[in-house]
Order: C-alpha cells, then sequence, then structure tokens
C-alpha cells in the first residue's frame, strides 16, 4: 500500500491543496459546488469506489461515462496485464491502433479515417482545426450548455442577444479568438437558422453534443438534428459531433445510429479506451486527407496510440459488439432508476424532474421538463447539493454538481438499483 493511503484525510488533503491548484487535476473534483469535503479514492471494483478511509460507496460517475462493465472489469484488467510486458509507449505505430480504427470506422460510417489522440479535449480542438483548414474559415458555432473541451476557442458562453459574438468564459482566452465563436441555443432550430443566415460564407464548422451529457442529459428535440444537418449541409459548413460522452455509450454506433444523422467528423474519448485515456477525431476522407503527413493541416503527439489504451479498447470494442444483451440491459436498467425515482417525486411533492436518453440518465431539481440551457439553469442548486450530501452519507456517490448525468453500468444490478432508490425515498423525505 502507498505511504499515502495511510495517511490521516486532512493531511493529505492539505497537501494536495499544497501541490496541485485546489488539490485536483480537475476542478470538479475539488466538490467547490456542493460545498464538501472531497472524497479520495483509494480502489473500485464494479459498482463500487473504496476511499483512503475504508468507506465504499455505490458509484454512479463511472469516471463520467466510460465504464459500462463497471470498474476493473476481469477482462480488460487480464488484457493489460497481458500485454503490459510488452511496453507501455513506443512513440512508433503499433497493430493495435490500427486494428481499434477498423473497429471504429466499421461501427461509424462517418468515420472514414480518424487520427488517435489523447483526450476528448485533443480530439474536438483537432476537429475544428481541420474544419478551418479545408474550409478556409474562421469562425465556429457551439450550444449552449454543450461543453467541448477547455481549448480556447470553446471556453465560450453566449452574450446578451442571439446574435451577439461569445464572452470568454475564463481568464486568458483571448477575446480575439473569442469572437470567431458564435453561440446558439441548443435544441433551437429557428434560432441557428437565423444566426447561419447572418453568417453566410464565414463559419467552419458547428460542433455539438449529438445528446447535451454536460448539463446534465438534455436530448435534441424531434427532428433538431436532422435539421441541424440541413442547414450544414446548405451553408457549406463542417458539422462535427462531439460523441465523447455518447460514441459507444448509447448505442454501438453511438448517437448518429441512434438519431439517424451522420455527421462529417466526429470526436470520441472515454469508452474508446476501455476507461483508459484516450480520444480519437475523424472523419470523411477528403477531410481527414488534409491532416499531417498526408496534408497540410498539423497535429501530432507522442503518446497518441497509447498500446495499452488501445488494448484496453479494443477488448470493450469487441464485446460491445459481440453481445447483444449488453445496450438492452443498461438501458431498461436506467428506465427503471427513472421510473421508480419519478414515482418517489411525486410521493415526496418534491419540485423535480427526470431526464433520460436510452443508459444516460439525470434528476434535475426543476419542476419543469428541461429541454434547454435556461431550463437547466432554472434547477435548485442548492437542494441538489442537500441531495448529494444526503446521498453521499448513504454510501452513493453522485457527481458533485446538479449539472451531470448519472451513468449506471452492466455492474448495477438489480439490488444495487434498489439499494440505491431506497437511499433515495429516505433523502427526498428530509428535503421536504
Amino acid at each position: 500500500m502507498h505511504k499515502y493511503l495511510n495517511n490521516d484525510k486532512a493531511e493529505l488533503l492539505l497537501l494536495a491543496r499544497q501541490l496541485m491548484p485546489g488539490g485536483v487535476n480537475s476542478p470538479v473534483r475539488a466538490f467547490g459546488s456542493v460545498n464538501h469535503e472531497p472524497v479520495i479514492v483509494e480502489s473500485a471494483k464494479g459498482a463500487y469506489l473504496t476511499d483512503i478511509e475504508g468507506k465504499r460507496y455505490i458509484d454512479y460517475v463511472c469516471s463520467y461515462g466510460p465504464l459500462i462493465f463497471g470498474h476493473a472489469p476481469d477482462f480488460i484488467v487480464d488484457e493489460l496485464r497481458e500485454f503490459a510486458g510488452h511496453g507501455t509507449t513506443y512513440g512508433f505505430t503499433t497493430p493495435h491502433e490500427v486494428e481499434l480504427a477498423e473497429l471504429i470506422a466499421e461501427a461509424y460510417p462517418a468515420c472514414e479515417m480518424l487520427r488517435m489522440v489523447n483526450s476528448g479535449t485533443e480530439a474536438t480542438m483537432s476537429a475544428i482545426r481541420v474544419a478551418r483548414g479545408c474550409t478556409g474559415r474562421d469562425k465556429i458555432v457551439k450550444f449552449e450548455g454543450c461543453y467541448h473541451g477547455h481549448s480556447d476557442s470553446l471556453l465560450v458562453k453566449s452574450g446578451s442577444g442571439l446574435l451577439t459574438q461569445g464572452v470568454p468564459t475564463s481568464p486568458g482566452v483571448v477575446p480575439s479568438l473569442i469572437a470567431e465563436t458564435l453561440v446558439c441555443p441548443y435544441n433551437d432550430a429557428d434560432a441557428l437558422e437565423q444566426l447561419l443566415n447572418a453568417n453566410q460564407g464565414r463559419v467552419a464548422c458547428l460542433i455539438i453534443e449529438p445528446v447535451a451529457g454536460n448539463m446534465g442529459v438534455v436530448p435534441p428535440a424531434e427532428g433538431f438534428l436532422q435539421h441541424v444537418r440541413e442547414l450544414c449541409t446548405r451553408h457549406g459548413i463542417v458539422l462535427i459531433f462531439d460523441e465523447v460522452i455518447t460514441g459507444f455509450r448509447l448505442d454501438y454506433h453511438s448517437a448518429a445510429g441512434v438519431f439517424g444523422v451522420q455527421p462529417d467528423m466526429v470526436c470520441f474519448g472515454k469508452i474508446i479506451g476501455g476507461g483508459l485515456p484516450v480520444g480519437a477525431y475523424g472523419g470523411r476522407r477528403e477531410l481527414m486527407q488534409q491532416v499531417s503527413p498526408l496534408g497540410p493541416i498539423y497535429q501530432g503527439g507522442t503518446l497518441s496510440g497509447n498500446p495499452l489504451a488501445m488494448r484496453a479498447g479494443i477488448a470493450a470494442l469487441r464485446r460491445l459488439r459481440d453481445d447483444k444483451m449488453i445496450y438492452p440491459a443498461l438501458i431498461e436498467n436506467t428506465a427503471y432508476l427513472q421510473a421508480e425515482i419519478d414515482k418517489l417525486i411525486v410521493k415526496h411533492n418534491l419540485p423535480a424532474s427526470t431526464s433520460r436518453c436510452l443508459d444516460m440518465f439525470c434528476l434535475f431539481f426543476t419542476p419543469q421538463r428541461v429541454n434547454s440551457y435556461a431550463g437547466v439553469m432554472s434547477c435548485d442548486t442548492e437542494m441538489y447539493r442537500r441531495f448529494f450530501v444526503g446521498m453521499l452519507e448513504a454510501g452513493i456517490m453522485l457527481a458533485p454538481s446538479q449539472f451531470e448525468a448519472w451513468f449506471p453500468s452492466l455492474a448495477h444490478d438489480k439490488d444495487i438499483l434498489d439499494t440505491t432508490l431506497a437511499a433515495v425515498d429516505k433523502v427526498f423525505a428530509s428535503l421536504q
């Protein structure tokens, strides 16, 4: 056991905060929005996390989506154990990245060629560069509430009016770069058409989460993605699907397959590495052939296509492809969770609602049905904080933010779901 696992938690948190901003390597882990001391994890297996003090939690974060099989599934661990002895990184091409690329391309028709990277942020940043390089245009369009990583072009929120340019949401982001980012309300096809008409011939790409998973779970309105596809085609705009969360999570053919809309480019992360750090971007062959070394658009990475991440991804995608019961089981469990929580909302007369898209789920503390960023912003974050703390004390780990999805895994069996629902019932009662 590592020496720090024997330390007092308070001492370890103090040291972490001296060495890392906020004591964390990603802001949400600081538990700031729920005003609670962060959990420090020692290990995880199946549906459970164990912290350094030995407390065990049923985990619905599951690393924000990729752990479809739960934590440390034996078949992934065995694959890593077998291949780690062959080396952990080379800086050269391997058969593993070719095999994983072939699996992805077969499952996603719009992804004729792809490039492996190391994170979702790197994937979206690179896809936007390709779109700008291929179109010779500078502006990009994103949607309110959709998060695409922390590259400068994407750290933007909407201005006071529909057609105003965005303003930076972080110091250090150059305003002149943000001026090239246009923001549109999610699920508002008329607003998008107006925005594109006002910027004829200037927009390189439109990037969208086909199911918004970074403001809880907000599915696309009926026909919305089809309208987005039609408008991008009409205006010569590269349509980029950010499937970092939804890719291979909603379905083996991802959100594009579920909704029957194919983008020009797509970004992946999370699941395609079987739980290891990975990302990828790809798309139509004529676009990707402009990427170096075939074309002039540069992007590279020493650790891209890491052999261990590739082997874990191959093992995960093969199982998702071959076992036809996986997605129905995930959807059934998530639907059960939603239906029972809906009943508890009524039982306790709480101002809350749920939202689900197949196997992604969210509980919003607002009584209205949420289908936009404005709806999400109506949530009672203080009530969520109280709910989160109550669930944590009951041994249920949720995301320390109202604006994240729940991700049940195959390891969350009926008994675990019922244990969770019993905790929800008790905590709901305390919120009245």
